[in-house]
């Protein structure tokens, strides 16, 4: 379950992300049902506050952080921005990963996919 202020922004964007599909509401599900991401909005009783990336002493942590295997990573990054995304300030990754903030703030990563190596 993700914290949000409005799920439907945040599902549309990790629908388009992801490609899995957004029948089940308040979620997107990958096509043979083995991964769910349900979003939840904030109610009455308190207001969404993104999280901080970095963390920061103080201030709203991170309450997940999903990592995504990608093909190509500089035209995934690409993508992602295109759909919403912004790059976070801080990278760590060098060549292997970005991270980025989706459109509620919290952060995840693109990350370079290895090439598997097939046994001779």
């Amino acid at each position: 379950m993700v914290d949000c202020q409005t799920f439907a922004t945040i599902r549309d964007f990790y629908a388009r992300l992801t490609g899995w599909d957004q029948d089940f509401h308040p979620a997107v599900v990958l096509t043979d049902s083995r991964m769910i991401i349900c979003f939840q909005e904030s109610d009455g009783d308190f207001d969404y506050i993104p999280p901080v990336w970095p963390e920061e002493p103080g201030k709203q942590q991170k309450q997940m952080h999903f990592n995504f295997q990608v093909d190509d990573l500089h035209s995934a990054v690409e993508e992602a921005i295109r759909l919403g995304a912004t790059k976070a300030a801080k990278q760590y990754g060098g060549t292997q990963f970005v991270t980025l903030l989706d459109t509620e703030g919290h952060p995840f990563c693109l990350c370079r996919k290895e090439p598997t190596h097939e046994p001779h």
